[in-house]
């Protein structure tokens, strides 16, 4: 088997000369090419698994013509007759080109870096993250190459996932592949200070950020939603949000229940799909009572089978005896009720009506409703199948009920609000989704940014992106759990060397709780996928914990390197004004400077990769967010990197946090200055309010 650039209709692209039956039935033949001569034969969807729903568009007759158009041009003409019809029946049956005829015939799943066929070890470990974004236990429509959130896309068509892992086998230390919303652009001349991998997706010019452009660009394969980390490859399967819900949840048990202990306490929320599978566990490992609604049984099922579920019912009235048992005993126990959320605060709000007794004490919804007319949000009304047909063939009525069952969800957790449940945000854009439905949720005063009930990013989470901690993560390439039982020991052992050396009072309670998450993770056997680690570390953590990682492989303590990333849900990754940003309070909260300067300072400090993506968590248009992949492989220009590029990686997000009147990154800005003399950053000086009043002639007579 041989592999040529052949041109086509003046555009060069990799495409497989010479027999082959296996079709990417092996790691060799993925890299190979696109397989088009011969091309494999027609391939029909796997009705065993989860499927994306349909996508809506509205494009013309000759906007549906290009579409198909951007689609052929992958392949060279002699492909075209053959694929046309095909083409053309899965984007009137589906509302996308998925190129279903070239999912690969194999395993997909991240194997150990020293067997891919790369030319730099850089490159192999992208294409370990590739294949993990799409491994059918971690992704959630992987034939769609859905990584998470219903529309967290890896690549628009499977075109495109070959193209890359090719593209990615033949790379030198002295190329740069560029990605533009999934498509691979190609190999551009660079350095080996530069990164190996520039990803952006869904660049659009901001009048056009609209929900319904998107849809049609998606449609014509033009664009792209990378969510956060499936676009930039750095997905870990639910324990990616693990960490963050343990610590939102006992930080609500802390300042809202003022208890430490959530023995007995019921925690009421929605989500078991992508990376709201991560509820279920967190509530077990902070010792409560969880219930979690997801409408879908093969998602419901699949929690359960990976352990991260313990038990699950349909049944309403079972429900409810359940957690009345539960809190009597104090058990600790996940709950899956496979059915609506709604049904689930509407009978509880009647079941406080009926005895007087308030079975919820936390609240909160991780429905995927930054897509909420496209599967994000299911409505209440329907069943899940009625919802998908009605999806496809009605799309406005279906949006319709939407925003019924917003305002009937929010009318129950209103109830139970009242007599004692704290209910928060996760920053999936449900409260956002709830007004724009026209349900009672806006807060005081008329800022937009604020509601009547709290994101946990302004509320719970104890204001930890100002003190610059957040979801640091690494992954341990050779694929062997032993390195992550070796990673685990180094990270504790780095946390506790910091302890010792002493901390400021207002981070202890953090780095306590890292500490005790190390130890809970590793005994309730976190990994789906990669071997990995999230960790809510802070800028001096990151730094010491990578490079004594790093020292690890270079000693041989490791069997192979170790990729690190972070979730863009982070100090400096992302602008969010509904979520991450949602506490900057200086009227700069719609800007998203702080994200694009991350992405571009990553470049050039050394990442190994860097992403850019329009929307992520909140849905499109309502986001910027930036992120990273970098490899330790035990070099000192690694070490160099680590060093350089993890400081600015926090330090940016900080020092706007600071400038933006925040006190906590203030006070962690100015503790970075005495820690490396090259950082100077602009401090804010705060005015009187009174002179500000008084000056403006605003105030009372």
């Amino acid at each position: 088997m041989s592999t040529t650039v052949t041109q086509t209709g003046g555009s060069s692209t990799a495409v497989r000369l010479g027999s082959s039956h296996g079709y990417g039935s092996n790691l060799e033949e993925l890299c190979a090419g696109l397989p088009v001569t011969p091309m494999p034969p027609p391939r029909k969807r796997d009705s065993n698994i989860a499927h994306a729903p349909v996508r809506n568009h509205t494009l013309t007759k000759e906007q549906q013509k290009i579409a198909l158009a951007n689609a052929l041009r992958y392949f060279p003409s002699s492909c075209h007759a053959e694929l046309a019809q095909e083409f053309a029946k899965e984007f009137t049956n589906y509302g996308h080109i998925y190129m279903y005829r070239f999912l690969p015939n194999m395993d997909m799943r991240a194997y150990p870096i020293q067997q891919y066929p790369a030319k730099c070890r850089k490159a192999a470990a992208i294409m370990h993250m590739i294949m993990n974004n799409l491994d059918p236990k971690v992704a959630q429509f992987p034939q769609e190459l859905v990584t998470y959130g219903g529309n967290g896309q890896v690549f628009s068509n499977w075109a495109q996932f070959w193209l890359v892992m090719h593209y990615l086998s033949v790379m030198t230390e002295e190329q740069t592949l560029v990605l533009y919303s999934g498509h691979p652009m190609g190999l551009f001349p660079s350095d080996q200070r530069s990164p190996r991998l520039i990803i952006t997706n869904g660049m659009v010019i901001p009048n056009y950020s609209s929900r319904e452009n998107y849809d049609n660009m998606f449609a014509m394969g033009s664009s792209m939603y990378g969510q956060m980390t499936a676009g930039s490859y750095c997905y870990i399967g639910p324990q990616g949000i693990v960490h963050g819900t343990v610590l939102t949840v006992l930080n609500a048990g802390r300042k809202y229940l003022g208890v430490d202990s959530l023995a007995g306490r019921i925690f009421i929320t929605s989500g078991l799909g992508g990376m709201s599978g991560a509820q279920a566990k967190a509530a077990v490992i902070c010792g409560c009572i969880g219930v979690v609604a997801e409408v879908s049984l093969e998602a419901l099922q699949k929690r359960h089978k990976q352990g991260w579920l313990e038990e699950y019912t349909d049944d309403l009235d079972h429900l409810v005896r359940r957690l009345r048992e539960c809190k009597r005993s104090k058990k600790v126990t996940s709950i899956g009720f496979h059915g609506n959320i709604v049904s689930v605060w509407e009978r509880l709000l009647v079941e406080y009506q009926k005895t007087g007794e308030l079975l919820c004490d936390l609240g909160s919804d991780q429905t995927s409703c930054h897509n909420p007319f496209s599967g994000g949000y299911y409505p209440v009304q329907l069943s899940f199948e009625e919802a998908d047909k009605m999806l496809a063939s009605d799309p406005e009525k279906f949006r319709s009920l939407v925003q019924e069952s917003l305002r009937r969800q929010i009318t129950a957790i209103n109830g139970l609000a009242e007599v004692g449940l704290y209910f928060w945000d996760y920053g999936n854009a449900f409260l956002l989704e709830a007004r724009r439905a026209g349900a009672d949720v806006s807060g005081k005063g008329g800022d937009v940014t604020r509601f009547r009930y709290p994101s946990y990013v302004q509320d719970i989470m104890g204001d930890i992106f100002s003190l610059g901690f957040g979801p640091f993560r690494w992954v341990c390439s050779s694929g062997d759990p032993q390195d992550l039982v070796a990673t685990d020991e180094i990270a504790c052992r780095v946390l506790q060397n910091i302890i010792d050396e002493g901390i400021p009072d207002r981070i202890r309670q953090q780095y306590s709780d890292n500490m005790r998450w190390i130890h809970e993770a590793s005994k309730h056997k976190m990994v789906v996928g990669s071997q990995a680690r999230i960790l809510y570390s802070d800028q001096v953590g990151r730094v010491k914990i990578a490079l004594a990682f790093n020292d690890a492989v270079k000693a041989g303590k490791l069997k192979g390197p170790v990729v690190l990333s972070r979730d863009h849900h982070d100090v400096s990754g992302t602008d969010s004004p509904f979520r991450e940003t949602s506490n900057v309070y200086d009227g700069s909260v719609f800007t998203a400077d702080m994200a694009v300067q991350n992405f571009v300072g990553d470049a050039f400090r050394g990442a190994t990769w860097v992403a850019l993506h329009n929307g992520g968590g909140v849905g499109w248009g309502e986001v910027m967010n930036g992120g990273f992949g970098l490899l330790l492989d035990g070099s000192e220009d690694a070490h160099y990197r680590a060093s350089l590029m993890l400081n600015w990686d926090v330090a940016n997000g900080v020092a706007r946090r600071a400038w933006s009147g925040n006190e906590n990154a203030d006070a962690t800005i100015k503790r970075a200055m005495t820690l490396d003399s090259r950082l100077r950053v602009t401090t804010a000086v705060k005015a009187d309010p009174d002179l500000l009043e008084k000056a403006l002639g605003l105030g009372t007579h």
